[in-house]
């Protein structure tokens, strides 16, 4: 396992998924998403690349097997969603969320640790 690799395949992901989270739910949001709705769809060309260079990079961390990567892009759109719904839509975490994203957390940690 090359973690140099899995840390930057995870910062794209994370860094996707913002951008998705943005993409998606701006339009309901604000206005000016609105407004420019075919913009935010346009951006799905560079979404898509990022995604497809985190997984290429994810892959390679992982020497080749594909779903230790596909678990760590769940995981930071799961934790991008909580932290993006909260901070912008005010939307607490309630007891089943939190232990939700700790399993989350939790998969991550088996897929990175465990032998």
């Amino acid at each position: 396992m090359n973690y140099r690799l899995i840390i930057l395949a995870l910062i794209l992901f994370t860094v996707g998924q913002a951008f998705v989270w943005i993409q998606l739910n701006g339009p309901i949001l604000w206005p000016w998403a609105t407004k420019y709705k075919w913009a935010l769809v346009g951006c799905g060309i560079p979404i898509t690349y990022l995604f497809m260079e985190a997984t290429r990079i994810s892959i390679a961390g992982f020497e080749g097997l594909f779903w230790p990567g596909r678990f760590v892009a769940f995981v930071s759109g799961i934790i991008i969603f909580t932290i993006f719904t909260y901070y912008f839509k005010g939307e607490g975490i309630s007891i089943k969320t939190l232990l939700s994203l700790l399993l989350a957390s939790g998969i991550i940690i088996i897929q990175l640790f465990w032998k």
